[in-house]
C-alpha cells in the first residue's frame, strides 16, 4: 500500500484549507513556537498553541496572551483555549481571531489535569453536554474563522461520551473534532481506543482527527485504517523526534543519527533563545534535550549533565558530545 497516496491529503476545516492532515497537538509546557516551527519544517500540516486560559485572556494576563505568539512559517496556526464560561470563552476566541492572527480556534475538552477539571474545564466538560452546547455555540457566533474541539473518549472509565459530545459540537457550529481515545481517568496510561474514534466518525459529518499513541508511520497507518479518520494529531510521539512528520507525510524512513539530533536541537535552541532569552530558554530546553537524547549512546549520562546545566552554552557543550 502506498501510504502517502492513500492517507495523506489536503484537508478542509470549515473555510480553512490545511496543506496536509497530520497535526502537532497543543501540548501545554511543550509545544512552544520554537518546537512548533521545527515540526512545521519537517512537514506538519498545522500546529496549535499551548492551551490558553480564556479567563486569563479576559483578565488581560500577559502570559496568557503571549502563548499565542507565532512565526509566519507556523501558519496555518490554531489557538487552543480552555474554560467553562461561554461568554468568556467567546471573548477570548474573538480576541485571538481579530488581533492575534489565529487561523482557527480550538476548544479544549481533553485536559485531564485535576486543577483544570476541578474548575469544570478541560475533560470535565465531557460530563456536561448542555454546557458544551453553550460554549461551542457562544464561540461559533463570535468568530468568522473555523472552530474545532479537542476531546477525550469520556471522563470516567467506561462512560464513553465522545460520540454524543461530538454530535453536539457539530450541531453547535464546530467545523471539526479531535478525539483522543482515552478516558480522563486513564490520563496517559493504557492504550488509546480506536473504536471510539471510529464511532465518532460514524456519528458526525465534519472531519474527525484521531489522537493517541502515534509514534511511527505504522501507528498512523493503523489509526487511519481502523478509524476511518480524516487526519491525525501527534503529541508525545513528536517529543525528541519532530522528523516523525516527514516520515508520515512523505512515507519515508528517517534515520535518527547524531547529526540529525544535533541539527534539530541547535535549530530549536536558537529559536527558543530568540523568543525567551537565555535564562528561560535554558530551563525549558532541558526537557526537550532529554527527549532528543533518548536512545542515544551515553544518553543517560548526557541527560544527567543537561539537568545540572545552567546556561545555554553548557547545554550546547553537551549537544556537542552526542555520538552516533
Amino acid at each position: 500500500m502506498d501510504f502517502s497516496r492513500n492517507f495523506i491529503r489536503e484537508i478542509k476545516i470549515g473555510a480553512l484549507t490545511v496543506p496536509n492532515n497530520i497535526f502537532l497537538a497543543p501540548m501545554a509546557g511543550v509545544a512552544d513556537s520554537a518546537f512548533r516551527t521545527v515540526c512545521m519544517e519537517f512537514g506538519a500540516g498545522m500546529c496549535f498553541s499551548e492551551m490558553i486560559s480564556a479567563k486569563g485572556v479576559f483578565y488581560k494576563s500577559r502570559g496568557s496572551l503571549e502563548l499565542s505568539k507565532h512565526r509566519p512559517q507556523e501558519r496555518p496556526f490554531g489557538v487552543q483555549i480552555f474554560g467553562s464560561d461561554p461568554d468568556i470563552m467567546a471573548y477570548a476566541a474573538e480576541l485571538f481571531a481579530r488581533e492575534y492572527g489565529a487561523d482557527l480556534i480550538d476548544v479544549n475538552m481533553g485536559c485531564p489535569v485535576p486543577k483544570v477539571c476541578g474548575n469544570r474545564e478541560g475533560s470535565f466538560l465531557m460530563t456536561e453536554p448542555q454546557l458544551v452546547e453553550k460554549i461551542v455555540s457562544a464561540v461559533a457566533r463570535k468568530i468568522q474563522i473555523p472552530l474545532t474541539v479537542k476531546m477525550r473518549r469520556g471522563f470516567s472509565d467506561g462512560d464513553e461520551t465522545a460520540p454524543e459530545i461530538a454530535r453536539i459540537c457539530e450541531a453547535s457550529g464546530a467545523s471539526a473534532v479531535t478525539v483522543h481515545g482515552r478516558f480522563r481517568s486513564q490520563y496517559y496510561a493504557g492504550k488509546s481506543c480506536p473504536d471510539t474514534i471510529r464511532r465518532v466518525k460514524e456519528t458526525v459529518k465534519i472531519p474527525v482527527i484521531a489522537s493517541g499513541d502515534v509514534c511511527t508511520r505504522e501507528d498512523a497507518e493503523a489509526l487511519f485504517v481502523n478509524t476511518g479518520c480524516d487526519g491525525i494529531m501527534i503529541g508525545r510521539g513528536a517529543l525528541g523526534a519532530p522528523w516523525i512528520f516527514e516520515e508520515i507525510v512523505k512515507g519515508t524512513r528517517v534515520e535518527k543519527t547524531a547529526g540529525l539530533v544535533k541539527a534539530c536541537v541547535e535549530r530549536q535552541f536558537a529559536l527558543g533563545l530568540e523568543d525567551k532569552g537565555e535564562k528561560i530558554a535554558a530551563r525549558e530546553m532541558k526537557k526537550h534535550l532529554a527527549w532528543y537524547l533518548k536512545g542515544q549512546r551515553n544518553g543517560a549520562a548526557l541527560r544527567n549533565a543537561a539537568f545540572r546545566a545552567e546556561t545555554v552554552g553548557e547545554l550546547m557543550e553537551i549537544v556537542a558530545e552526542i555520538k552516533a
